[in-house]
């Protein structure tokens, strides 16, 4: 499976995206945990600043 998806990503239109990874802390334990997500390549800045989605 994994190749499938790393192959997907490598065409033309899988390098208009990029994998975002941001920590988020947890209000009810204080932990953190990781959530990742596709974004469109020009909006990566956007996301980063919007805080939590």
């Amino acid at each position: 499976m994994a190749k499938k998806v790393v192959a997907t990503l490598k065409t033309a239109t899988g390098k208009d995206w990029a994998k975002v990874i941001r920590a988020v802390k947890s209000e009810k334990t204080g932990a953190y945990t990781f959530r990742e997500e596709m974004v469109p390549v020009d909006k990566v800045q956007e996301f980063l600043a919007s805080g939590t989605k």
